[in-house]
């Protein structure tokens, strides 16, 4: 029996591995100078919240590591990628000790976010968007999830009505590719395919910083971002 050219070469075809390139983009944000000393956070008048903490509390508008590292950058792709949809999976933001856990989060347009109360009393979460429709909602202990999006991108400031020590950020984007800097200032975008890119490094008070990165294949390009700090 013979085979012709054509079913062997698409057998071939179908037998040949897909080779896709995808890089990374990594790095660590840094501050020069002395930041601001934060401010203590008393929590007398909240006896269930204030009993959840053994150490002392402060804001947490510039917090910072070992080797003068910054925490809390929102790190994304801000050109280049395409706006893929939003994931399925939620984002949560959690109430916790009268805190927000995390203090800042990062979602995609369009992605569910979920506001949970973990704590013994009442919340009452507001958020202040200037792109999104302003929305107050008090929370009850043992309440389900408040279930929102937003439909434009934005960073919103979020507070609490009933706990005024109570304050986060929301990061609205339009990618999926981001990081947000933790202990160390570390961050890392990865899965990225060939192109060039402008990655945004966003700090609640000091602003925001782009650079331009060019990925050609399979590779890790190492970009940091240094901030200068506020003298008050």
């Amino acid at each position: 029996m013979r085979t012709s050219n054509f079913s062997i070469a698409a057998a071939m075809l179908v037998l040949s591995p897909v080779i896709t390139f995808a890089g990374t983009i990594s790095g660590k944000v840094t501050y020069t100078g002395t930041p601001v000393k934060q401010k203590p956070i008393s929590m007398a008048k909240e006896p269930s919240c204030d009993k959840q903490h053994t150490a002392p509390i402060t804001t947490e508008t510039v917090v910072t590591g070992a080797n003068n590292s910054l925490e809390n950058v929102v790190v994304y792709i801000s050109a280049g990628a395409d706006d893929a949809s939003a994931p399925a999976q939620a984002v949560t933001f959690t109430q916790k000790g009268c805190q927000y856990i995390p203090h800042v989060i990062a979602l995609h347009t369009g992605q569910e976010l979920h506001v949970v109360n973990g704590d013994q009393t009442s919340h009452n979460i507001h958020p202040m968007p200037k792109s999104n429709p302003e929305w107050n909602k008090s929370q009850p202990p043992g309440a389900p999830p408040i279930v929102q999006k937003f439909d434009n991108a934005e960073f919103i400031s979020v507070k609490c009505q009933i706990h005024p020590w109570m304050h986060g950020w929301f990061a609205v984007l339009k990618t999926n590719h981001y990081a947000i800097s933790s202990d160390g200032g570390s961050f890392s975008l990865p899965n990225l395919p060939p192109g060039k890119y402008t990655v945004t490094a966003w700090h609640e008070d000091y602003g925001t910083q782009t650079q331009e990165v060019t990925i050609t294949g399979n590779e890790t390009k190492s970009i940091d971002f240094s901030f200068k700090a506020k003298a008050f």
